[in-house]
């Protein structure tokens, strides 16, 4: 495993030693430097003027950083109040089970000044256009941006051009957060939700559904019968993602080839939550073992029933190979993304599509808060096989550090966690890219284990990082509205007090749209 960022004691001391050779990135590093260092010289009082004025803005919401995408999104899912109604029914059923328990609960806010530096920065996210920032083309090094080299150079300082790349499959992922609690019910193949993508350059081909082999427990359906639990909390087969490709022509080329995505969401159902616990490790062949619990969540069918859906393992490779076929002849590449089981469920994807699809193109594997998967074995064989992963990793968040989303003790031909864990040892695969909540001028220093392991959060430090040492990126362009409509408890006092008396509510304005965006408390 590769450890890409710097180590804390040399992000204290400063940028890493760059070896003699290409000047580009120490060029670039002293440029950021210097950039910092003047956005510093700021007037405060014009900062406040500024984002009191834009508070006040009576500015419709938008999902997206791109305008026209919002109405699309609205327009194809439906009653947005079923997605918040949907979302807050499932946080309140957590909360009876006491697993929100587990993520702890977020202090009190307390005010903390703001430095001149962090004052510009709150004004650039909030004044900025809402388009995204210019896409320049990367076809001459499409092949360095997926991963060829393992992202060697490009992450501390992080390529600009790689940060977009980054930004987009994470979107990516948080539609297929959005389908689910827009239509949660549907565990049908025939009946599979919409999916509205914040990239209009990708189009669906198909959804995907993961379904668990554990039984729900008799008071389970009991409460699900009596109306106590939400349906969609029990049920075993669950949207759980999509495969889409690029078939804009201009995209395409400005890429260099042509992206065929399979994007993935966390955990969201009970069934779901029990196979993160199925921790005992499951040989997959000699010597490579994975966790039972994803391993069963990925091969897993649906059922018997002509609509019943096939398991995620046959849908991604049957979906993915007929695209590789039609294209065949194409300069292409396969980018399998996804957040906390969702990247763990991509590294079983992954490593299959190499044996399963003949000549398969280059395949990349780019998780957000994603847990170990399977053992030292499993972890060379992905490697050998010439999968490229890239692990971005809040350093705050737990669920990276465990084995499945929570350290369990199985059950049956179960060792037991101590016994099975540390004998023969979960491995992590691939490269890392490590960002830190403390790093964010707008955020909470004691931000919540949750909110660490929030999707929504991992994107905002990913579009603000620079890199080690460096200070976080002055023209981030990703919302603060859209982390704030879920997390206000774990954002700086004086961003939640300049917005309340803004009379922004960016929890009414972000209201249904939003709600099921964000993934906390999922994983």
């Amino acid at each position: 495993m590769t450890i890409a960022a710097a180590s804390p004691v040399q992000s204290r001391l400063g940028p890493p030693a760059i070896a003699a050779g290409p000047t580009s990135h120490a060029a670039r590093w002293n440029s950021l430097k210097t950039k910092a260092s003047a956005s510093a010289v700021v007037d405060i009082r014009t900062h406040i003027s500024n984002i009191d004025r834009v508070l006040q803005k009576p500015a419709a919401p938008s999902v997206f950083p791109s305008s026209n995408t919002s109405t699309a999104y609205e327009d194809a899912a439906g009653d947005a109040s079923k997605i918040s109604a949907a979302r807050t029914t499932g946080v309140r059923w957590f909360d009876s089970l006491k697993i929100s328990k587990l993520f702890g609960s977020a202090a009190a806010t307390t005010e903390e000044n703001y430095s001149p530096r962090s004052l510009a920065h709150l004004h650039r996210l909030l004044s900025d256009s809402p388009r995204p920032s210019p896409k320049s083309s990367i076809a001459s090094r499409w092949r360095t941006i997926h991963g060829a080299d393992g992202w060697s150079g490009l992450l501390d300082p992080l390529d600009e051009n790689l940060r977009r790349e980054l930004v987009r499959y994470g979107d990516l992922v948080q539609a297929a957060y959005h389908a689910f609690y827009a239509n949660p019910n549907s565990s049908s193949s025939s009946t599979p939700p919409t999916v509205a993508l914040p990239d209009r350059s990708y189009r669906v081909t198909r959804s995907l559904f993961a379904t668990s082999s554990v039984a729900v427990p008799h008071w389970l359906a009991a409460a699900s019968a009596a109306a106590t639990a939400p349906t969609w909390m029990t049920q075993q087969s669950s949207f759980i993602g999509f495969v889409a490709v690029c078939d804009n022509e201009r995209e395409i080329a400005r890429m260099g080839r042509r992206d065929i995505v399979v994007a993935l969401r966390g955990t969201a159902t009970a069934p779901e939550w029990v196979d993160n616990f199925r921790s005992s490790l499951h040989p997959i062949s000699a010597g490579e073992k994975v966790s039972t619990g994803f391993w069963s969540l990925y091969k897993t069918p649906g059922g018997s029933t002509p609509d019943a859906p096939a398991s995620l393992s046959s849908a991604v490779v049957d979906e993915v190979r007929r695209l590789v076929e039609k294209y065949r002849g194409e300069e292409l590449s396969i980018t399998i993304t996804g957040h906390s089981l969702g990247g763990a469920l991509a590294l079983l994807a992954a490593d299959e599509l190499v044996e399963e699809i003949a000549d398969a193109p280059p395949i990349a594997v780019v998780t957000f808060g994603g847990p170990r998967v399977g053992n030292r074995g499993f972890a060379e064989r992905v490697e050998g096989k010439g999968v490229k992963v890239l692990r971005v990793v809040n350093a705050h968040d737990f669920v990276t550090r465990v084995p499945g989303v929570l350290p369990g003790s199985g059950g049956g031909d179960d060792d037991g966690w101590w016994g099975s864990h540390l004998l023969e040892g979960y491995a992590h695969v691939g490269t890392e890219l490590r960002v830190d909540n403390r790093a964010s001028p707008y955020l909470r220093p004691d931000a919540d284990p949750a909110f660490c392991h929030d999707l929504e959060a991992y994107l905002h430090l990913v579009d603000g990082f620079n890199g080690s040492g460096l200070p976080f990126r002055a023209n981030a362009k990703r919302s603060l509205a859209r982390l704030m409509s879920q997390v206000r408890p774990n954002m700086k006092a004086i961003y939640v007090s300049r917005s309340r008396s803004g009379r922004f509510d960016p929890v009414e304005r972000a209201r249904g749209v939003h709600q099921g965006c964000l993934a906390s408390p999922s994983g």
